[in-house]
């Protein structure tokens, strides 16, 4: 390998790092927002099937 393709490799990894430091928080949020969403269905369907009532 020449150096112009080592330069050349070492900046694509460069770039590919960063966008995967921009793009991590966003799919750790989604992966996050997901589990909240399973764990309310999971409890409104408990809820709905022990019968229990919400009182405000």
């Amino acid at each position: 390998m020449t150096s112009a393709q080592t330069e050349g490799l070492i900046a694509m990894l460069t770039v590919f790092a960063i966008l995967v430091l921009l793009v991590l928080p966003s799919v750790i949020g989604i992966v996050h927002d997901k589990r909240v969403d399973r764990q309310i269905r999971k409890a409104h369907e408990y809820r709905s099937a022990n019968g229990a009532t919400r009182t405000v």
